[in-house]
């Protein structure tokens, strides 16, 4: 268990209300880390750390709502928990947003402000927020959860598409800036996921045919066969490991 174990590590982890977020924040929680749970709405975010508390001890988690296009709101989100446990270990930027779904010439400025913003920019002021407690104790690691959509075309979330290869990049260049520091920052790319976010692919049985005939594994994934990258990249496990994109698709960017 050693490989992972995140026992005495403290994780914040956005969007975790539900869905791959709250997947991750449930295991790494059984692997010993304290987590923060955070979601813009507070109901969902005192839940689902009720829920961790209540499996693997009082005190194991925390709810600090947060909306991510809020620099205020980020920044409270990193002082209320330094003032919890004294710092951050872990950093899962999970939160995301799609409002648009569509050929890129039909998408307003507006939304696509809102993708970029929320997927990168936002993303960016979060990390930057941590990073320096962690490059003082030399020691942490940053996850972001792009897609499989940033390393491929696709003319019905080519927005969203173009925001996740821009976090693949993100952590590419933080890699190379930290990695002198001992802090890591590496992204998870899931293929499609049963979680509410993907609803409008997944339900439509035609979307979901295409997304899931061509793939090896022949199905669509759940949220918990992501959780395990995240527990991955988290742990002693993953320590030379840095700048990389894990693909978790059920094999469908390598099959034809």
């Amino acid at each position: 268990m050693e490989l992972f174990d995140l026992t005495g590590k403290v994780a914040v982890i956005t969007g975790s209300s539900r869905g791959i977020g709250k997947a991750i924040a449930e295991r790494m929680a059984e692997h010993g880390a304290h987590v923060v749970i955070s979601s813009r709405k507070a109901g969902p975010c005192d839940e689902v750390a009720a829920e961790i508390n209540e499996r693997f001890g009082e005190g194991r988690a925390i709810a600090v709502p947060c909306n991510i296009a809020s620099k205020e709101d980020l920044q409270r989100l990193v002082d209320t928990t330094i003032g919890t446990w004294g710092k951050i270990d872990i950093l899962v930027c999970n939160a995301a947003s799609n409002p648009y779904a569509g050929p890129m010439a039909g998408i307003s400025d507006e939304q696509f402000d809102k993708i970029l913003q929320n997927n990168v920019v936002s993303n960016h002021w979060l990390i930057q927020m941590v990073a320096p407690g962690m490059l003082e104790r030399k020691d942490g690691s940053v996850i972001i959860v792009s897609s499989i959509g940033g390393l491929r075309g696709n003319a019905l979330i080519g927005a969203y598409n173009v925001s996740k290869a821009a976090d693949m990049q993100l952590a590419r260049n933080l890699a190379v800036e930290w990695g002198p520091s001992n802090v890591r920052v590496n992204c998870i790319a899931p293929g499609l996921i049963k979680t509410d976010f993907a609803r409008y692919l997944w339900e439509n049985p035609e979307i979901l045919k295409v997304a899931t005939d061509p793939a090896p594994l022949r199905r669509i994934g759940q949220p918990d066969e992501i959780a395990g990258a995240a527990v991955y990249l988290a742990a002693p496990a993953s320590t030379y490991m840095t700048g990389q994109t894990l693909v978790v698709d059920g094999g469908i960017t390598i099959a034809w």
